[in-house]
């Protein structure tokens, strides 16, 4: 085994690190086996209950008028999210176009938006408003307004309370952590933040960012209060299969809200062709739980390597975990271009490139991305990216096995080696 790794670029020293950091998660990989199996059973018995078969996978063309596998698979992300509706279509092209799309569908010029989580992940700046930009929620007379979180990044409930007025309409909450050094939240969490913001205004319409999120716990945020939740297929529902595509899953209305705004009004969910993706966007689903969990025990690695490395890690190496997403500081441009370039090594695809920051549309500040992937800016599998900012964190996340999860990491870890930017 330690022939093949070194064979792969990685020196012995590196190995016998990463071994002996393995050593001590057989108890914590247990554990997120355990949620898997649930979860696996749980889209099985969706599948099931919905009478998928193979007429499902014939998919459409043109305006795909009675296409039976869309219509099913929005049946099974609505059974198994436990929505009343779903809408799941390759139309909708990443996760940011399915948060605006949501938004933009379920908001009204005069109307006011809320953060209770503080500042939205960087490509939903433009979309608010935040950042002028053509078509944001700003110029159609929707106001925004944000609270921060508390310094210990738990909510500031009192704030929260003032900030709700008349004109709220929406509440988005972002469950993972962005390009921030904060915790994500976990579903019980999010559950008592709806709880208390409907105390306050009960028709308030509650939104979920569920990216990063999905079949990490047993549970998902329309099971504790939430009104709508919203994520990327080439996320974790995916399962490293489909190639695009998102989804919106919760009320009725605000699904139908949603479609007419994606297609047409009068339209709505009755058109938009599957065309020859929806066989895998079934099988994503399919396997997405097991992926999800490679790529939870592919973080947990990462968190103990760097924490036993010195680096400030969030997660820690030992806390639960709510998102597949594992941030590490690393203090210097230097070091998180180091890291990307060691992920990139690792990669099936692309592995002979080195990444370099650039200025990606719709973020402020130049971002490097190592995604050797088999579809292109699939955060599911094995990637990480960062921007050139202090404290020069880098994110890392996916990795559809936990092989080459453990493989990115310890290649990470020899680029930094390498570079005499840790000490072994």
């Amino acid at each position: 085994m330690k022939k093949i790794y070194q064979e792969l670029g990685v020196c012995e020293k590196v190995y016998d690190f990463g071994q002996k950091q393995e050593k001590k998660l057989k108890e914590r990989f247990e554990e997120i086996d355990h949620i898997a199996e649930y979860n696996q059973l749980k889209v099985i018995k969706a599948m099931q209950s919905r009478k998928v078969s193979a007429e499902c996978f014939m998919g459409s063309s043109g305006y795909g008028y009675n296409d039976l596998g869309r219509d099913t698979l929005e049946e099974v992300y609505a059974e198994c999210f436990r929505g009343e509706a779903a809408l799941v279509r390759p139309q909708i092209t990443c996760g940011t176009h399915a948060l605006a799309l949501a938004l933009m569908s379920n908001l009204r010029p005069g109307d006011e938006l809320l953060s209770p989580v503080g500042k939205p992940y960087d490509t939903l700046e433009e979309v608010i408003g935040i950042r002028p930009s053509k078509g944001s929620l700003a110029e159609y007379g929707i106001t925004y307004r944000q609270v921060d979180l508390l310094s210990d990044g738990t909510f500031d409930y009192e704030n929260i309370r003032k900030a709700l007025t008349d004109k709220t309409k929406l509440v988005t909450i972002q469950r993972s952590k962005g390009y921030q050094t904060r915790p994500t939240f976990s579903v019980e969490q999010i559950g008592e933040l709806i709880s208390f913001i409907k105390g306050k205004k009960p028709d308030v319409i509650c939104m979920v960012d569920n990216c990063y999120g999905e079949f990490v716990e047993q549970k998902e945020p329309l099971e504790v209060g939430a009104d709508m939740i919203v994520g990327s297929l080439i996320k974790n529902p995916g399962g490293g299969l489909a190639p695009i595509g998102g989804y919106i899953v919760g009320k009725k209305e605000c699904v139908e809200h949603a479609a007419y705004r994606l297609t047409s009004p009068g339209l709505g969910k009755e058109v938009g062709a599957s065309l020859g993706v929806i066989q895998s966007f079934y099988q994503g689903l399919f396997l997405a739980p097991t992926v999800t969990a490679s790529a939870l025990k592919s973080a947990i690695f990462a968190a103990n390597i760097y924490e036993g490395l010195g680096f400030p890690v969030i997660p820690n190496g030992t806390e639960s975990r709510h998102d597949i997403i594992q941030a590490v500081t690393l203090n210097s441009e230097e070091a998180l271009i180091a890291f990307c370039q060691g992920i990139q090594a690792a990669a099936p695809v692309d592995s002979h490139v080195s990444p370099e920051p650039w200025a990606m549309p719709g973020y402020d500040d130049e971002v490097i991305m190592a995604a050797g992937a088999f579809i292109q800016g699939s955060s599911i599998e094995l990637s990480a990216d960062g921007p050139l900012r202090e404290p020069y964190a880098v994110y890392f996340q996916g990795g559809l096995t936990w092989y080459h999860g453990k493989l990115g990491i310890l290649m990470s870890l020899q680029k930094l080696y390498e570079a005499g930017l840790v000490q072994l």
